[in-house]
C-alpha cells in the first residue's frame, strides 16, 4: 500500500487539496495499484519554517504565495 508524504506551505485553499490529493491517488490508480490502497498525507508548513537558499522562504520568496 502506498503512502504519499506531501508538504506544502500552510494555506493552500481546501479545493486544491482536494485536487492533490484526488492526482496523486490517480498516478498510482493508472499503475494499476487499487485506488482503497493509495493513502496520501498533506502536512502545511508554516512559509516562514521553509528553507530555500540558506533562508526562510518568507525571505528567500516574498512573492510566493499559496494557491487559493
Amino acid at each position: 500500500m502506498p503512502v504519499v508524504d506531501v508538504k506544502v506551505w500552510k494555506g493552500i485553499s481546501e479545493d486544491i487539496i482536494k485536487k492533490i490529493i484526488s492526482g496523486i491517488t490517480n498516478v498510482f490508480v493508472d499503475l494499476g495499484i487499487p485506488k482503497q490502497a493509495v493513502e496520501v498525507i498533506i502536512q502545511e508548513i508554516p512559509k516562514k519554517h521553509w528553507g530555500i537558499e540558506g533562508k526562510p522562504a518568507t525571505e528567500s520568496r516574498p512573492d510566493a504565495v499559496p494557491p487559493k
